[in-house]
């Protein structure tokens, strides 16, 4: 059903440059930093107007040989596929964005069993999660120097950031099942709704340990986990070496087409 067959899996682990493990829970930490170091979260086709779309042939296109980002249907799907592949239990999962406000039931995430346990693992977040979270109320564990804590009401668990505000809710899943015509559903809102944030302007994002940096229209903001923070307006003409930092490689004409949005 997901297509996990079409997977080039040693093509995958040398793009976020990982050997073959056997299934654990230290080797699904492990590649899931490994995925999030490689290949950014970035919406760039998404405001070009040139998105080839979720099919797993399309993402390892993309994420893989092109060595391009995507956002998080692309990341989960190409995620859990390797994890499959690999010997792990995945199921795809559906969260509700910013549950505490009016936030769509629109993120693609994982759970997946190992080592008779279960974590999410949540690749595609934007920069928020480099570890897998184990599936346990009240865990809290620290992803590059921010906190970040799993609870449980219901069925339903919802995934907080601590912040000097306090724990703001993140997303919020549970287990209904996920099919992939579902995911098409919610990818095509989000990459063409005027409401989705992901339409009307780029959005690149990278996290590494203790340090967050994120490209939002024309303003570049890099945040550590210390509390410090920059801004700053990045001009038309130095886009492409902005983009090279965030591990984002345009052609030229991407980056004129890039230019007049």
């Amino acid at each position: 059903m997901w297509e996990i067959d079409e997977l080039d899996l040693d093509a995958y682990l040398e793009r976020i440059r990982h050997s073959w493990v056997t299934p654990s829970a230290d080797g699904l930490r492990s590649l899931h930093r490994a995925h999030v170091l490689a290949i950014p979260f970035e919406n760039l086709d998404v405001v070009l107007g040139t998105h080839p779309g979720i099919g797993l042939d399309a993402i390892q296109a993309k994420l893989v040989r092109r060595q391009r980002g995507g956002y998080c249907y692309e990341h989960a799907l190409l995620f859990g596929a390797a994890l499959e592949r690999l010997g792990f239990q995945v199921e795809r999962r559906v969260a509700r964005v910013q549950p505490h406000k009016s936030g769509p039931r629109t993120h693609a995430l994982l759970k997946v069993g190992v080592d008779g346990q279960e974590f999410l693992a949540d690749v595609g977040f934007g920069a928020g999660q480099l570890y897998p979270t184990p599936l346990k109320d009240g865990v809290v564990v620290d992803q590059g120097g921010w906190d970040h804590r799993l609870t449980v009401d219901g069925d339903v668990w919802t995934l907080s950031k601590r912040t000097p505000d306090g724990w703001i809710p993140q997303h919020a899943s549970n287990d209904e099942p996920v099919r992939p015509i579902d995911y098409e559903v919610y990818h095509h809102y989000v990459s063409t709704h005027p409401d989705s944030p992901f339409t009307g302007r780029p959005v690149v994002m990278r996290v590494a340990d203790g340090v967050i940096r994120r490209l939002i229209g024309d303003e570049l903001t890099t945040e550590y986990a210390d509390g410090r923070s920059t801004h700053r307006v990045v001009p038309a003409e130095e886009l492409p070496a902005a983009l090279a930092t965030l591990d984002v490689h345009l052609s030229d004409e991407e980056v004129d087409r890039l230019r007049l949005l």
